[in-house]
């Protein structure tokens, strides 16, 4: 691929995932969809700013809370939704219901646990991590963002689009083979962090959460949308860290 066509790809993955203004257009938009590799590669300033606070000297509880802002400050919050809509579908009953709560617009009592679920791991994987030496803490955050990053390509690479829509923008421009590309820039992120093994166990919480939900979403709802990318990111980051914090703390 062009060093032109790789730049556009990187500000499309930008505009995408973040909230930083870089002046996209649709060209970018059509080559980060042609360019799983940009979702890893984003990961890595995303990460780095959410790291940010474990550099600061602060307590526990303000180092999490700082993390949990400078997320939303980057990021914002769009993928949340993906992980309501998919807590109001796993909490109802049978495929036809879930892909009937995947449509209403109400919030159900499943939205508002899996947001719960989600915040809170978030806050508490930081908490574990508040007290680890600098370039630990800093390297699974960055490693789990990467990790979550891996995720969503990995759903745009592995799984089929239940209908046309978000999820099919990436599906059909994606195949199994393209994965190698966000797998390989997301290797720096596992293998940088200390101990080793915290950053593999980090990173590999992206693919494993995205292969469930890509089996759960072929069962349920026929294939994967919008929903499933938004969720693999969410979900994939907290694990990322929690398994980075356990693999750290047993080392």
């Amino acid at each position: 691929m062009a060093l032109r066509s790789i730049a556009g790809g990187l500000r499309g993955g930008v505009a995408f995932l973040t909230r930083v203004p870089v002046g996209s257009n649709e060209a970018d938009w059509d080559r980060f969809r042609s360019f799983p590799a940009a979702f890893s590669l984003v990961g890595y300033p995303i990460g780095a700013v959410a790291a940010l606070p474990f550099l600061s000297g602060l307590s526990a509880p303000t180092v999490a809370f700082g993390y949990l802002l400078a997320l939303v400050a980057v990021v914002g919050i769009p993928h949340f939704d993906g992980v309501a809509d998919l807590g109001d579908a796993v909490a109802a009953h049978g495929a036809g219901d879930a892909r009937a709560a995947l449509k209403d617009t109400a919030t159900g009592v499943g939205a508002i646990v899996a947001i719960a679920v989600v915040v809170g791991g978030l806050v508490l994987g930081a908490l574990g991590l508040a007290g680890a030496p600098p370039r630990t803490a800093v390297g699974i955050v960055v490693a789990a963002e990467v990790g979550a990053k891996l995720g969503m390509a990995s759903v745009a690479c592995l799984a089929s689009a239940a209908h046309e829509g978000l999820g099919s923008a990436f599906t059909e421009r994606a195949e199994p083979v393209l994965l190698l590309g966000p797998a390989l820039a997301a290797l720096p992120a596992a293998l940088l962090v200390g101990p080793v093994r915290a950053g593999i166990a980090a990173v590999a919480a992206g693919p494993l959460v995205a292969v469930g939900l890509i089996r759960w979403a072929d069962g349920t709802l026929g294939g994967v949308n919008g929903d499933v990318f938004g969720a693999t990111n969410e979900l994939a980051r907290v694990l990322g860290l929690h398994l980075g914090v356990i693999a750290w703390t047993l080392s």
